[in-house]
């Protein structure tokens, strides 16, 4: 019986057995594809080294290579062992950008790993994922930022940048040949331009409150962290366990992730928001999203919704909510070192090293003026401070 042509369509339709098969290539011999019991197809290429030894060499994943491709790394591979040579050829981009995040940033703890491998994937994957990794060149770069600024904005651009940077300056360090194409002066905003000075005037905030009353999940991650002033990440991994009374405890168990409030009494105006949260058997978070045991973590999409229901005003961010929070504890007269406590904010020299206290009740009273302020805001008498009950 004739062998049948191997092409993409019919690889794609090949299935699983349950004990991993190889399928050669009729058009090449010594060329495979590998099937494994769950599914996973790989190209292979098998050929003999100057001293008779019989090497399997893995080009890659069917879902990276077309089948033409594959043909040719085949050859180039079986000519190497053959000659005692190097078998690997060229590595893609995919498969370097793998290793790095495996031996630079996941072995490292990274805490930021999970959002740089997002956004690998989604602005650079798509582009370069079956390319020649050191074939890339700065304008092969410079093109991709320029996408990438066009689609999503300049900061963006440089946070992709910033990944590609710090993958191929690791690629130098394992390749005696391979130079970066990224230079000086390619990033699309400033460090001045980077700097986070926004925070909202108080028709914002009366109008971003308004809107956060009616908008569910969202809304409700917006008034506590102005209200609490703190980071997005912690708020919306708030669970229901967390809460004691009136009392939020804060954890925070990885040492290399920036500091906390610790533990905070909240005030009235942040417990509404809360006790007014659904509660869900299968969820155990406060922000719970419509996944069970997930909380809300849609902020891109949640956010654009929220806008086009605002009246106009200038851009602003989640995190400006914490900065605003912060400034608003100054305005009500909060001491600054009570404030930045609240805020979680590491305490500097010997007063970080030996003052033990909990500043439990200084913080409580810190948040209590904050919505104090807050409250006389929205009801457009902000010249007031009231000290609202725990």
């Amino acid at each position: 019986m004739a062998t049948r042509t191997l092409t993409d369509k019919s690889i794609v339709a090949l299935k699983p057995k349950a004990a991993r098969f190889m399928l050669p290539d009729p058009k090449l011999s010594g060329h495979y594809v590998r099937v494994t019991a769950n599914g996973a197809k790989t190209f292979v290429a098998v050929a003999r080294d100057p001293n008779g030894k019989q090497v399997w060499h893995t080009i890659g994943s069917t879902q990276l290579h077309k089948i033409e491709d594959a043909c040719e790394l085949a050859r180039t591979a079986m000519k190497n062992i053959k000659g005692g040579q190097d078998r690997k050829g060229p590595k893609s981009f995919q498969t370097v950008a793998e290793e790095w995040l495996k031996r630079h940033v996941q072995a490292r703890g990274v805490i930021t790993s999970k959002d740089m491998t997002r956004t690998l994937y989604k602005h650079a994957m798509p582009v370069w994922a079956g390319r020649d990794f050191d074939s890339i060149t700065r304008s092969d770069v410079t093109e991709l930022l320029d996408q990438i600024e066009d689609s999503a904005g300049p900061s963006a651009a440089d946070s992709i940048l910033s990944i590609l940077s710090s993958m191929m300056n690791w690629r130098v360090t394992r390749n005696d040949k391979y130079v970066s194409p990224i230079v000086k002066g390619m990033r699309r905003t400033s460090q001045k331009e980077r700097a986070r000075t926004r925070i909202l005037s108080d028709d914002e905030i009366r109008a971003v409150w308004k809107q956060a009353e009616a908008n569910g999940v969202f809304g409700a991650l917006i008034r506590l962290l102005l209200l609490t002033g703190q980071r997005r990440s912690k708020v919306a991994a708030m669970k229901w366990e967390h809460i004691e009374g009136n009392t939020w405890h804060i954890p925070n168990g990885n040492k290399r992730l920036k500091g906390t409030g610790g533990d905070l009494m909240l005030p009235d105006m942040a417990m509404a928001v809360i006790k007014a949260q659904p509660r869900y058997e299968s969820n155990p978070y406060v922000l719970a999203s419509r996944y069970p045991g997930t909380h809300y973590s849609n902020y891109g999409h949640g956010k654009s919704q929220f806008d086009a229901k605002l009246p106009a005003m200038p851009q602003w961010g989640l995190h400006d909510l914490r900065r605003t929070a912060r400034s608003l504890m100054s305005r009500a007269g909060v001491n600054r070192d009570h404030a930045e406590r609240v805020l979680g904010h590491a305490q500097p020299g010997v007063q970080g090293t030996y003052d033990r206290h909990s500043y439990r009740e200084e913080k409580a009273q810190a948040l209590r003026l904050l919505a104090g302020l807050i409250q006389n805001i929205l009801r457009n008498d902000s010249d007031k401070v009231v000290k609202l009950r725990s």
